[in-house]
């Protein structure tokens, strides 16, 4: 396992579930030094699933600990296309969007379409066959597209 490209997506699945680039960091260099003390599913080739478990675990942990504070900012009434404050628009509806997930929902496309993590990981990470996994991706990105389309995003 490559550790260097696991460790940067670990760190987005941590700054995904604490929205705080410090503790992200935090948690995520505690997630390899538990790894990397314990050889337990290192032997099972377990690498990932284990990899995960642990972020999990500690990103609930964190997030039991911390009140995180959401700051809104105006946006400017006139906006070009092309320009930073449409990729800031952009940013923001996306936000927003993926705000209207459940918390599961979200980890779920953090995992499958941002950290690509295989299905057959997430399948055991979940506890699921694939075929449930499968449905639930489904209908997640079936709410995805609802809610852009409300926002009139257009997908």
């Amino acid at each position: 396992m490559d550790y260097e490209a696991q460790y940067d997506k670990i760190y987005r699945y941590c700054y995904f579930k604490l929205q705080n680039q410090t503790v992200a960091e935090d948690v995520t260099q505690e997630t390899f030094l538990r790894f990397l003390e314990s050889s337990t599913y290192k032997e099972r080739g377990k690498e990932l699933n284990y990899l995960y478990t642990i972020a999990r675990n500690l990103c609930i942990d964190e997030s039991r600990k911390r009140v995180l504070e959401e700051l809104s900012k105006e946006l400017p009434e006139e906006v070009s296309e092309d320009g930073p404050e449409a990729r800031v628009i952009e940013s923001v509806v996306m936000k927003q969007t993926m705000e209207r997930l459940t918390t599961e929902e979200r980890e779920l496309v953090l995992l499958r379409y941002v950290n690509e993590v295989p299905v057959k990981v997430i399948c055991e990470l979940r506890g699921c066959s694939r075929f449930s996994l499968n449905r639930q991706i489904k209908q997640v990105l079936k709410k995805l597209r609802e809610i852009l389309q409300e926002k009139g995003a257009g997908l």
